[in-house]
């Protein structure tokens, strides 16, 4: 059985941030924690550490753009409440929100970077974790025109709306070797164009049936014993898995 917990910055909830609720969930965590969040614009970085475990953190406004988790670090300066040699320094340690708790979810948030444009690498969140998955979220900063999607990392992008608000590159993966089982597989994305005469040639394209095998639930949750996403795909709120 989940554990559900309320924030709402008036102090109608259990807490009144996002970052408070977190601190209360044990490490070590095994019992699905569910972090609801009223609307409004949350300033502050928020934490996520290594064994914190299993929290959804959902926003239960009518849309993401109402519910926004937002700060404003950059890689040349951050200002955060845990200390360097926990989240990091650089671009490593700048995100809004940083993940490395396993089978986090999240529903219906805004995470943002709010540093202006020309502040060099400003992420919006950064995750170092196993089995995430994020449902209806928005990622904005202005990290988003330069490689702003990027690491080493297997993921997959799914009916996502992926805009550069300026030239640069959407994506560097960064895998140092075609033996590594990393990538990206990014299906019916969707968003501006660049020119065509400059996209790199695919070295080979998936038919439908060809993709079809490594969408279906078995291969992203193939643990029955332990499942991590909601047990049927079309399920509406996925923090109730």
């Amino acid at each position: 059985m989940a554990r559900v917990v309320t924030v709402a910055q008036d102090g109608g909830g259990d807490y009144r941030t996002v970052q408070e609720a977190i601190d209360d969930i044990p490490l070590g965590n095994t019992c699905r924690t569910v972090i609801r969040v009223s609307p409004g614009i949350y300033r502050q970085p928020l934490y996520i550490a290594k064994t914190k475990n299993l929290i959804t953190i959902a926003g239960i406004g009518i849309s993401p753009e109402v519910t926004v988790l937002t700060w404003n670090n950059t890689a040349t300066k951050i200002d955060h409440h845990q200390a360097s040699r926990l989240i990091g320094t650089g671009t490593f340690g700048c995100g809004t929100a940083i993940v490395e708790g396993e089978d986090f979810i999240s529903e219906n948030i805004t995470f943002e970077n709010s540093a202006p444009e020309g502040s060099g690498q400003a992420v919006a969140i950064r995750v170092t974790a196993d089995r995430c998955a994020f449902y209806n979220c928005r990622f904005l900063g202005w990290q988003g025109s330069i490689d702003f999607i990027f690491g080493n990392s297997t993921a997959l992008l799914e009916h996502c709306h992926i805009h550069c608000k300026s030239a640069g590159y959407i994506t560097a993966q960064s895998r140092k070797s075609s033996q590594e089982t990393t990538g990206y597989v990014f299906l019916r994305c969707f968003g501006p164009g660049s020119c065509q005469e400059r996209r790199v040639t695919w070295a080979r394209e998936l038919m439908e049936e060809e993709a079809e095998q490594f969408l279906v639930h078995s291969f992203i949750d193939p643990n029955p014993e332990r499942p991590w996403l909601a047990q049927r795909m079309a399920l509406r709120i996925p923090f109730s898995a």
